[in-house]
Order: structure tokens, then sequence, then C-alpha cells
């Protein structure tokens, strides 16, 4: 069975936990072990995801399978949004499921949970940012409707690296 739960302070460290967990085995083939280290020490530490759950315009979700979390999504609204994309917008800032996880749907889950929480907030797009060399996220966004309306820069510890801004329209 899959579920989500809207995370709070309380789960701060599971937070925590899941996000270094599931960004390593997502990235650490393509990067540097510095990049890499650099860039969760920065994005991953402690007092930022403090931060960033209790940003009024930016919510968490894990998504559990089988009793177990599996992963999670971040989405963000507003000026908690990392591009300036407008109040009829809300960015899904991250996804990631847990590697033994993975190919069950819960992806597919989790945007789909984005979508729904887009139109509840009345808005008319979701957009995201996925690294060009993500082939396998690429082709899932595409599949779900997504398409490529720009790219902005992202910095992996000292190494600048494209992701495209992928767009779906609502309503």
């Amino acid at each position: 069975m899959i579920k989500t739960k809207q995370c709070t302070l309380g789960d701060l460290h599971i937070l925590q936990k899941i996000s270094c967990e599931t960004f390593n085995d997502t990235f650490e083939h393509q990067n540097s072990q510095e990049n890499m280290h650099a860039y969760m020490e920065r994005a991953f530490n402690l007092k930022q995801l403090e931060k960033e759950l209790t940003n009024i315009s930016s919510k968490f979700f894990f998504v559990y399978f089988e009793n177990e979390v599996a992963g999670y999504l971040k989405v963000n609204t507003n000026d908690a949004q990392s591009e300036e994309m407008g109040d009829e917008s809300l960015e899904i800032e991250r996804i990631y499921i847990k590697k033994k996880y993975q190919k069950h749907g819960l992806g597919k889950y989790l945007l789909n949970k984005a979508m729904d929480i887009a139109l509840e907030c009345h808005k008319k797009k979701v957009w995201l940012g996925v690294w060009e060399k993500n082939e396998n996220a690429i082709a899932f966004y595409i599949k779900m409707g997504f398409v490529q309306t720009g790219a902005h820069s992202f910095y992996m510890g000292d190494e600048e690296q494209i992701d495209f801004i992928m767009v779906k329209t609502l309503i």
C-alpha cells in the first residue's frame, strides 16, 4: 500500500537521512565525491532543512510503501520557488525515491500528489528543474506531459551544471 504524510519538524532527522541517501544514490556516479559532499552539506544540513520545513510556502511529504518511508516530495509556491515563475505556478523541487523502492510507481504517485496540491492551490502550471544528464527523469517527465521551456544553472559544489526547466500546464 502507498500513502503519504506531510513532514513536520519532528521528522527533521528522517528527512535529512533520506535526502542524503537518495541524492547520493541518484548522482554519485556522475559527480566527484568532493562536489557531492559540498552540495549535501549545504542543502541538507539540519538548519537548512528546518528553515525549509518552516517556510509556509514549502511542503514536504514522505511517501510510504508497505509502511516504510520510501521517498519524499518537496513542493514550493510563491517566494519559495527557486526561480521567479509567478503566483500561478507550483514548483516540484524534489522527488526522490530510495533505490530499493524504485520501479513501484512511487515517482508517478508523488508527481500526481504535486498536481493535486497545485490544483487545490488554484495554480495553473507545475514546473521543475531536472539535470540535463538525468535522461531517465527527463523521459519520465515528458511522458507525464511536461515540456522543456528553458534552462538554468545548478551548482554541484564548485561545478556549474545545467538543469532543464520543464513545465506542465494544468488549466
